[in-house]
């Protein structure tokens, strides 16, 4: 079962961090706690299913697909009956994860635009979060939706740099210029978290050079997703 629990770090970040920001945003509820449950089952349905959808291998995913969707079931009703407006946001990530089906059928994950995909359906969950905790701010729920997406889209700029575009100058310099326009943006969308994006202006240009193997890079990540969390709570509220 260990193969099909996903080991990505970014991965996980992009799981934790909007729905820590949409708590943020709004107020902690217990039904914060199924919900969250059910948001986890859901990503660990998903990896072995889009596994499957790529090798064309299903039945070698069976197991954690019975097992996930078995587990999953019973958390969905719960939050439907409770809340059946969230039924509204599993429309919103279908055609989003539409887009993940199309490119793991063709066996091209790495693409742009299938990691901007998975960044956006991850960071929706800010949304359902910030409902079930009776936010009031959508002014700073928005933000930190847009703050999220960016952040994450940087991250997935940043990571090829280390890995799989390491000797792509061209990229290498795309990915400081995004992280550039970034900072620049935070200073009209976000400007008391200017510090923590000029941070992640430095990570985009130094790091890279540095020859980090691809686990610490993932490691570090978690650090700097840390570092965002904290300066929103201490320099954004």
């Amino acid at each position: 079962m260990k193969k099909y629990i996903p080991n990505q770090h970014g991965a996980w970040a992009m799981l934790i961090l909007p729905f820590l920001l949409g708590v943020a945003a709004s107020k902690g509820q217990f039904l914060h706690i199924p919900l969250f449950v059910c948001w986890l089952l859901i990503y660990l349905f998903s990896f072995p299913l889009l596994q499957g959808v790529k090798t064309r291998k299903f039945a070698r995913y069976a197991h954690p697909l019975r097992l996930y969707g078995l587990l999953l079931l019973p958390f969905a009703l719960y939050l439907v009956i409770v809340q059946p407006v969230l039924l509204g946001f599993v429309l919103l990530l279908l055609p989003l994860f539409a887009v993940n089906l199309y490119y793991a059928r063709t066996r091209n994950e790495r693409a742009l635009l299938n990691d901007i995909s998975a960044i956006v359906a991850f960071c929706l969950v800010i949304y359902p979060v910030f409902y079930v905790g009776q936010g009031e701010n959508w002014r700073a729920v928005n933000e930190l939706f847009v703050l999220a997406v960016l952040y994450f889209i940087g991250t997935a700029f940043y990571v090829k740099t280390v890995i799989r575009e390491r000797n792509n100058i061209r990229f290498y310099y795309g990915s400081v210029a995004y992280h550039l326009l970034f900072a620049a943006a935070g200073l009209f969308l976000f400007p008391s978290l200017l510090v923590p994006l000029l941070v992640l202006l430095l990570r985009a240009a130094i790091l890279p050079r540095t020859g980090l193997s691809a686990k610490h890079t993932g490691m570090i990540e978690i650090g700097f997703s840390v570092m965002l969390y904290v300066s929103v709570l201490v320099l954004y509220f």
